[in-house]
């Protein structure tokens, strides 16, 4: 080729290459606030991708590369960061064509690859979920196999307006156990993606999240209400459960073979196996196994996604520890309304300070004045408690606590930064939430701040502490005297503090590969920064004296208050567990699963037991939880108010294996 050609010839390809780089940029918001940012530098088949997301203290830092094949499939991609409690990202994929292999926080896999398939980045950034959509809607079925195993589906959810413009939505599914909810614009570029608490959006557009908000609410809404048509169960007639055994949480006993009736929304009647049916009535056989009360989350922060898995694990009252306020009234209508699937929901008024780790939940209190205000708005509307968070002023706490108190409410909520528990016990805390909120007044250094993740780093620190120590003894003693309840949301902190690169975390280890894909290989990522086995060695030792202060509390008779913060459901089970472990009995476990939060909640009437006249929340189990609390996972039915579920229908909706067979209805 001769000289001049070959010049044009490279002023083509520059002229090219220039046509096809650009950079787009997402703001990631939550709560109305700018948190974080996604941004992409395309070069033709080329990208390279920073993430940053600064939520509450935390969150992922991550750097992207990825190379494109003709097909828009990736044939390489390098992922390098910290995920969003500071563990290391070093995450990579590459394919040849024949042979897909990578490296994650599992270890090294490979797999043949015989067609079209999508590596779903265990560490992704938005911007992968653009990816995906792309690569879905050039397939016929919408749908195509994931490495490293599962299937990614697109359901077209139709087009929707922002700002004058029209955008297609869709879900994305079987990455999770709920789809991804995501606008692609007329190009087929990602516009915004949603979660349960906030949006990923183009920047420049900021200002349509409200609009963004209420698209994701309704179209969450539509697919969570389809579903409830499909899976929820009204008779109509009474039903009677044969051949069961049910469990008195007040006795800790698990009765003789008897037969359980259901009219409406509550129990008809408990009685003799023999009794003889009365005509028009559905039947169930029960096959001796046990009916349980319906079992309770104390800190829930509830999502229409979240509401579903609840009730799949049995879960039929959740306490919701702070959600937004103007979605939590609309969503407690739906499920009490039958409309959405979900648990009977107490809630509580969120109130956090403002600073630069603000948590974007709730009301956000600049001074005392507007804090004791924000008591009042909660008040007026019926919320249970006032929960306090990190950045809360301690100052200002006794103020907060006066007015709940006045006007009927009580207090807890996490430690404020600078502050411990004894010092908000006095301010009027009326209960605790969290034990690493507990226990870190006990070690950490004056001006350390907990708005951090340190209220999680500083956890190692626990292993070489003696619950026997002076300040242990003088808080515990102040909790009895005051009668002080802890919501100890163990198995959150299980799940920080013992996960562990390429192994199931013990929070997950009985059923994670009931899990779908990508939650299988979160839970076989490190959470904490553990860099050796001396970092692991201090996590290890420090859960284990969480475990010997859960049974030190109870045994003192501290009111505990089983709760989760987690919003899969079946972690209400492993919470549980981690008291038995402890060395509570299982008896006992389970009452404070059933009966005791709603004992404490005033609702025990008609709630938390199985009795002629109250309310017909309960599940039935094929085996004895008083045996083995893991048969706490293997539900066969869920009843709520008299509505039927199968966690089986539930499961396989949103790409978990069932655990139990469902029961036959006969007479329906």
């Amino acid at each position: 080729m001769r000289p001049l050609a070959i010049f044009l010839a490279a002023i083509s390809l520059v002229a090219a290459a220039r046509a096809d780089a650009e950079t787009r940029r997402w703001t990631v918001l939550a709560g109305g606030e700018k948190v974080g940012f996604a941004e992409a530098d395309v070069q033709g088949r080329k990208i390279s991708i920073r993430y940053d997301v600064k939520n509450n203290g935390r969150g992922p830092t991550i750097a992207e590369q990825i190379e494109l094949g003709k097909n828009g499939l990736p044939t390489s991609w390098l992922l390098k960061g910290t995920t969003t409690f500071g563990g290391i990202v070093d995450e990579r994929f590459s394919t040849d064509g024949s042979t897909a292999r990578w490296t994650d926080s599992m270890g090294p896999g490979e797999a043949p690859v015989a067609g079209p398939a999508l590596y779903v980045a265990q560490n992704g950034s938005p911007w992968a979920l653009g990816l995906y959509a792309r690569a879905l809607l050039k397939d016929a079925d919408a749908s195509m196999p994931a490495l490293p195993g599962g299937t990614l589906a697109l359901q077209p959810l139709g087009d929707a307006k922002v700002g004058g413009v029209a955008y297609r939505a869709f879900a994305l599914s079987g990455i999770d156990l709920t789809p991804e909810l995501i606008l692609l614009d007329s190009k087929g570029e990602l516009f915004a993606s949603f979660d349960s608490g906030g949006a990923t959006v183009r920047e420049g557009h900021e200002a349509a999240l409200p609009e963004l908000s209420a698209l994701a609410t309704r179209l969450t809404a539509e697919r969570y209400a389809t579903l409830q048509q499909k899976l929820a169960i009204r008779l109509g007639k009474p039903l009677r459960i044969r051949n069961v055994r049910i469990f008195d949480p007040a006795t800790g006993k698990l009765g003789d073979p008897v037969s359980l009736v259901v009219a409406g929304d509550r129990i008809s009647g408990i009685q003799p196996l023999d009794t003889p049916a009365s005509p028009g009535e559905a039947s169930i056989d029960g096959k001796g196994g046990t009916i349980l009360p319906g079992l309770h989350d104390m800190h829930a922060h509830v999502t229409r996604e979240s509401a579903l898995l609840y009730i799949a694990a049995g879960v039929t009252s959740v306490r919701d520890m702070g959600n937004d306020n103007g979605v939590l009234p609309g969503l407690i209508a739906d499920i009490d309304s039958g409309r959405l699937a979900g648990p009977r929901i107490v809630p509580n008024g969120f109130l956090e300070g403002r600073s630069d780790y603000s948590a974007r939940n709730g009301i956000i209190a600049a001074s005392e004045a507007e804090a004791v205000d924000a008591v009042r708005w909660y008040a007026a509307r019926d919320y249970w408690q006032v929960k306090i968070y990190n950045s809360m002023n301690p100052d200002w706490v006794p103020a907060i606590a006066r007015e709940a108190h006045r006007l009927g409410m009580t207090v807890t909520g996490h430690i404020p930064a600078f502050t411990d528990a004894d010092h908000m016990i006095a301010a009027g805390y009326d209960e605790i939430t969290h034990i690493n909120q507990l226990m870190l007044g006990w070690v950490l250094k004056p001006g350390e701040d907990t708005r951090t993740p340190l209220r999680l780093t500083a956890m190692r620190r626990m292993g070489a502490l003696s619950l026997s120590a002076p300040q242990v003894t003088h808080t515990l003693d102040t909790m009895v005297a005051k009668k002080i309840a802890h919501d100890p949301t163990a198995v959150t902190l299980e799940l920080l503090m013992l996960s562990r690169n390429g192994t199931p975390s013990p929070a997950v280890a009985a059923y994670v590969d009931h899990l779908p894909i990508g939650m299988q290989r979160r839970r076989r990522q490190a959470i904490a920064p553990i860099a050796n086995a001396t970092d692991a060695a201090e996590y290890d030792a420090a859960f284990a004296r969480v475990k010997e202060l859960l049974k030190l509390m109870h045994d003192r008779g501290i009111r505990l208050l089983p709760g989760t913060d987690d919003g899969t459901g079946i972690s209400v089970h492993r919470e549980l567990q981690i008291y038995g472990e402890a060395g509570i009995p299982n008896a006992e476990v389970l009452r404070l699963g059933t009966l005791a939060p709603e004992q404490y909640m005033g609702r025990d009437q008609l709630l938390g037991h199985i009795a002629r006249g109250a309310y017909a929340d309960f599940l039935l189990l094929p085996g004895n939880p008083l045996t083995d609390l893991k048969q706490l996972h293997a539900i066969s039915m869920v009843v709520k108010g008299g509505t039927i579920w199968f966690p089986a229908d539930i499961h396989k909706a949103v790409g978990i294996r069932p655990f139990a067979e469902p029961p036959l209805i006969e007479g329906r």
